[in-house]
């Protein structure tokens, strides 16, 4: 089996924004024309939400990344996993003694690298005096920080991965006690369940199709949440000890600031299999882009592993 030796692509030492993102999906398709590239959606400013496909298999995962704008490192992550996948599958190598072809034949990995494009671009980019949103961002940001430190929500002042229908209200009971009373940096679910198109993108995506599991890629703590209301399949269990065993990470319990209302816990609610949130890298977001190569090397093998279990 041959060793794969990878052109670089995707870049893993400069801030990943959407034009960074889209250039590289388009890079990749034209270089490895058999991955399927489509949108799931767009963002509120209209941005598409790319999804890659890889492989033909019959069993289905699904990862998702940057949710929250600050955490942007988990779409360059991603995308990496992209490009190292192709190029083996294209040599017929393996990674990690894991046979390419293979699992090709046996699954369809599909990812969504960006769910909040438009809040990632604030943060990387700043606060346009064109975007429709301008003077309702400066309101909201009441914390007197630059929007490069404080930011997870998508444009509209909604933390995405509190706007999914499980626990939604108890989520939202608990804005109050976090002062949270409107559209702001973080913690507020919105105004309804799945108000906001990326979330109903990926609400509509997930439904599009049939996935074994799915892993919603967070920064940071280094932590694998698995549970929900307990709901999760006890196989659920199981399996984050498997992904602690290869990468390191804990096994853990979400805080009650991520215990409801999340993309994984809509999962379980949903379906009743196994979904997680993978917490990458150690510190305060944003994670420095330095951070990327170890968490890579962290999570490769958990993207592997995944679409096998």
């Amino acid at each position: 089996m041959k060793k794969v030796e990878t052109r670089q692509i995707v870049p893993t030492d400069i801030p990943y924004s959407y034009d960074v993102l889209e250039s590289n999906v388009w890079a990749l398709k034209g270089t490895y024309p058999f991955i399927e590239v489509g949108s799931a959606g767009s963002s509120v400013l209209g941005k598409i939400l790319y999804y890659v496909r890889l492989g033909y298999g019959p069993k289905q995962v699904f990862y998702n990344g940057a949710h929250h704008a600050l955490e942007w490192i988990t779409s360059p992550l991603l995308m990496k996993f992209v490009e190292n996948y192709a190029a083996a599958y294209a040599v017929g190598g393996s990674i990690k003694g894991y046979s390419i072809p293979y699992i090709w034949d046996q699954a369809s990995i599909f990812i969504v690298p960006m769910v909040n494009p438009d809040g990632v671009d604030l943060v990387i980019n700043g606060l346009s005096t064109d975007n429709p949103f301008y003077q309702d961002l400066l309101r909201w940001n009441n914390t007197g920080l630059p929007f490069s430190e404080v930011w997870e929500a998508n444009i509209r002042g909604v933390d995405l991965n509190l706007n999914y229908p499980a626990g939604w209200e108890e989520a939202k009971a608990l804005e109050t006690q976090f002062g949270v009373t409107g559209p702001a940096p973080t913690g507020y679910g919105g105004p309804a369940p799945l108000s906001e198109p990326e979330s109903s993108a990926m609400v509509d995506f997930t439904r599009r199709h049939d996935f074994r599991l799915v892993i919603a890629y967070h920064s940071q703590g280094r932590v694998i949440y698995w549970r929900f209301q307990n709901l999760a399949p006890p196989e659920s269990l199981q399996i984050a000890q498997q992904f602690a065993n290869i990468s390191g990470y804990a096994v853990s319990e979400p805080g009650l600031a991520e215990a409801y209302a999340g993309y994984k816990d809509w999962f379980i609610q949903e379906y009743r299999r196994p979904g997680f949130t993978i917490e990458v890298g150690s510190g305060k977001n944003p994670l420095p882009i330095s951070q990327l190569p170890g968490i890579y090397e962290e999570n490769e093998e958990i993207m592997l592993l995944a679409p096998l279990l």
